[in-house]
């Protein structure tokens, strides 16, 4: 079971903290440097600014909170007829060993030995095919019962013939999404600075393009350059060009503008996945692919903004 039993108070020389889900202490190594404080004094601080001091910290400090938060954690354990040594046991340990986990019943197991007693959250207290509730809602995308239905960007929409390359922004194996984008081992993988685009030597050769070159990925939605990286782990007809490359405008500030770096986000679209569900339709959409003419213009997204000095 997963115990929720930490609140983290992580900076240069923080005195106390819980790390989760190994359930063990992390105890200071050394007194803090300077004037650096802990995540729970800053944030006491500022609350105090702001004349909430009280509510920020309900009446505890550091330690207190921490005790408080693994006694929470116990009451749940004992809840399922469990137990855990108490904070000071723990504290002097350095760890605590969670509880193995029990035997989970099956899937719906109550369900299937009385559906009369044990009914589901359904409208009907039973598993549901089609669901008269969610057909009632009139939603073209969203019928009440499970449908493929076609989408707007794949390689069998009508927009496939102005591009027909089908986009796969995955995530990438170089950072963690967009962080550390800046770091040594993101940028080493890069091609000329920008993020590689995989495509099938099919497709790279009717298009004239080798590996190393800089190219133009479009769509009416955007463009961002991207490096090629030819390869016969895509299929013909596909291209990936992982996420997390940070936005970098060729004219800041004007909608549309080429990004120089290969962020996908401009190529996909804004949309939800149908209008029940809303959720997020990214990492899929249809582009062309065209050699860049002229000079690549520098990626500028690592460069901080300038400092202007203030007058007294």
């Amino acid at each position: 079971m997963t115990v929720d039993v930490h609140r983290w108070f992580t900076s240069q020389g923080a005195s106390l903290d819980i790390g989760r889900p190994t359930g063990a202490a992390s105890h200071r190594l050394a007194e803090p440097a300077g004037e650096a404080r802990d995540d729970f004094t800053i944030f006491s601080a500022l609350a105090s600014r702001l004349g909430a001091e009280e509510a920020f910290t309900e009446g505890r400090n550091e330690e207190s909170w921490l005790r408080h938060l693994y006694g929470l954690a116990r009451q749940r354990i004992a809840a399922a007829d469990m137990d855990i040594p108490d904070f000071d046991a723990f504290w002097r340990e350095g760890v605590t060993l969670l509880p193995e986990h029990v035997a989970v019943k099956p899937l719906l197991a109550d369900f299937r030995s009385d559906p009369v007693r044990f009914p589901l959250t359904t409208p009907s207290g039973l598993i549901e095919l089609f669901s008269e509730r969610i057909a009632s809602f009139g939603y073209a995308d969203c019928p009440g019962h499970a449908a493929w239905l076609p989408s707007q960007k794949w390689l069998g929409a009508p927009a496939a013939d102005r591009f027909p390359l089908h986009l796969i922004s995955n995530q990438p194996v170089t950072k963690l999404h967009s962080q550390y984008d800046h770091g040594s081992h993101a940028r080493d993988a890069k091609i000329a600075g920008r993020e590689p685009i995989r495509m099938n030597p099919q497709d790279a050769t009717r298009r004239g393009l080798s590996s190393g070159d800089i190219v133009r990925v479009f769509n009416d939605r955007g463009a961002c350059l991207a490096g090629v990286s030819v390869s016969n782990d895509v299929r013909p007809g596909v291209v990936q060009l992982s996420t997390g490359a940070w936005f970098d405008p060729l004219e800041p500030g004007m909608p549309g503008s080429l990004d120089k770096h290969g962020n996908p986000n401009v190529l996909t679209p804004d949309r939800g996945t149908s209008a029940l569900a809303q959720g997020p339709s990214a990492h899929s959409c249809l582009v062309e692919v065209q050699a860049y003419d002229g000079s690549a213009p520098p990626v500028t997204s690592y460069q901080p903004p300038p400092f202007l000095r203030g007058s007294q």
